[in-house]
This record gives C-alpha cells, sequence and structure tokens, in this order.
C-alpha cells in the first residue's frame, strides 16, 4: 500500500512553515536589489500582502482554504492586472521565492517540485509582451 504523497503545505510544515516561508519571501523582496520592480508595485507597508500571500498559498498547497473563505474565489489573473507583468516581474517573484525557500531549509527535491509549480502560476501571471531578443 502506497502512501498519499504529502501537499506541498506539508512540505513547507503546515501553517507555521508556510508563515515562515512568506515572511521570509517578502523580507527578500524588501532588502534585494534583484527583487526591486516587484517591490515598487507594494504598498510600503507588506504585511497585508504578506497575509494574502500566506492566505492564498494555503489553499493553493493543499492546506485550509483560507484565501476562498475569506475573500472568495482568488481571481489571480485579474487582481493582478492592474500591475505590469512581463518576464522580469515574474523573475523576480521566483528569484524571491526560491530564496526564500532555500533560507528556510527547504529540501532540495521540495524545493524544485514548489519552484516549478509556483513558476507556472508566476509565469500566468504575466499581463506584458514577451522582450525580443
Amino acid at each position: 500500500m502506497s502512501e498519499q504523497p504529502a501537499t506541498f503545505y506539508e512540505v513547507v510544515g503546515g501553517e507555521e512553515g508556510l508563515r515562515r516561508l512568506v515572511t521570509r519571501f517578502y523580507e527578500i523582496m524588501d532588502s534585494e536589489p534583484k527583487g526591486a520592480g516587484i517591490r515598487a508595485m507594494h504598498k510600503p507597508d507588506l504585511s497585508e500582502a504578506n497575509e494574502k500571500l500566506f492566505l492564498f498559498l494555503s489553499g493553493w498547497m493543499g492546506g485550509p482554504p483560507l484565501y476562498v473563505e475569506k475573500y472568495g474565489h482568488p481571481m489571480l489573473r485579474g487582481r493582478h492586472l492592474p500591475f505590469p507583468i512581463g518576464e522580469s516581474e515574474r523573475d523576480q517573484w521566483i528569484y524571491c521565492m526560491v530564496r526564500a525557500m532555500h533560507d528556510v531549509g527547504l529540501e532540495e527535491k521540495a524545493m524544485l517540485q514548489l519552484g516549478n509549480a509556483l513558476w507556472g502560476v508566476a509565469d500566468f501571471m504575466r499581463n506584458q509582451p514577451e522582450m525580443e531578443q
């Protein structure tokens, strides 16, 4: 009998681990020059963004659907339309998240799986044309 694979929520350590991950993500975005472009899109106080990302990721990762319970359907793409999100912004977001995953001590296999899944979501948020090379 095979065990049910762990959800990303379980892999990151449930509520406590997810809070650490999201907090670290915003610390990196707030201090790392590589995240300056996406930092500029946020309010000076990151506490609301921090809480909303935590609530969203809880349900998205297989934990309690906290965002849906509080705000309804996330409508991610629609909520992000006011912000110009291209490849650079996607990559900045992913950079900050991968650094956060590393900093909170996720195992490499989990980082790769979660990073790939999050990359798909971040790429879906793009609303600007790709840059010509």
